[in-house]
């Protein structure tokens, strides 16, 4: 589905993409996770041709992704923060959407799923925090795009949305489509992923499986595994 080769990415002094091997394959649901500074947005966004890497390859269904545009039609994306007029109503929001993607979408279902319907006539600036994030995933969901990228989806979802998220997430696994999430709650990471996909210092310091991290990492739990990198890489760091 995705193969990343060499990837590099320096924003001035900054080296924030060293060399970035990765193959993700067609199905699944992949956990993209690293300290803050670690590549993870970066790489994300030049997956979506947002940011043109320095040097390196990357191919999503076998295309390469450079000075191309129509593979983005192939990936639905949340973004970690989304910014929208505040001026425009829900219903107007999707169906702008609707129009910009020219897509077949299933919105109806998503609004009756995340209960929506009250707010559709609602302008953008006067929904919670909440509402907003739920508004995100069904402009996220409604296409049927075999490449579904999500950025702290989780962000100010009540426990019931929550449920409805991870239930929508498995659905979309089961038709076979591949997921890349980024998260930091490791409880969320845990229920809901195949495999970790670890960045350290813009490159990749592990992949595979959880149980897998914590064999190779010697804990008993994800988020002890996770600390065990993490205090690893800062002691190295102080004897360097």
């Amino acid at each position: 589905m995705i193969r990343i080769q060499n990837l590099h990415k320096s924003f001035g002094k900054n080296h924030v993409l060293s060399g970035v091997d990765l193959d993700i394959t067609e199905g699944g649901i992949f956990a993209i996770l690293g300290p803050n500074g670690s590549g993870k947005t970066t790489l994300i966004k030049s997956i979506l041709g947002m940011v043109i890497p320095d040097k390196g390859t990357i191919l999503v269904e076998g295309v390469p992704t450079k000075n191309r545009s129509l593979y983005r039609n192939r990936i639905d994306y949340l973004p970690q923060i989304a910014n929208f007029p505040g001026n425009l109503k829900v219903c107007e929001l999707i169906r702008m959407i609707k129009d910009l993607r020219g897509k077949v979408a299933y919105d109806s279902i998503l609004i009756e799923k995340f209960q929506l319907a009250p707010y559709l006539g609602k302008k953008l600036s006067t929904l919670s925090g909440g509402t907003r994030q739920k508004l995100n995933i069904v402009l996220t969901f409604m296409f049927d795009s075999p490449l579904i990228i999500l950025d702290e989806p989780t962000t100010g979802l009540d426990p019931i949305s929550l449920i409805q998220l991870k239930q929508l997430i498995h659905g979309e696994k089961k038709k076979g489509k591949t997921i890349l999430i980024t998260s930091h709650i490791m409880s969320f990471v845990e229920e809901v992923s195949d495999e970790i996909v670890f960045l350290l210092e813009g490159q990749v310091y592990f992949k595979g499986s959880i149980s897998s991290l914590k064999s190779k990492t010697q804990q008993l739990d994800f988020e002890h595994a996770i600390a065990s990198i993490l205090k690893d890489n800062h002691a190295q760091n102080i004897k360097i």
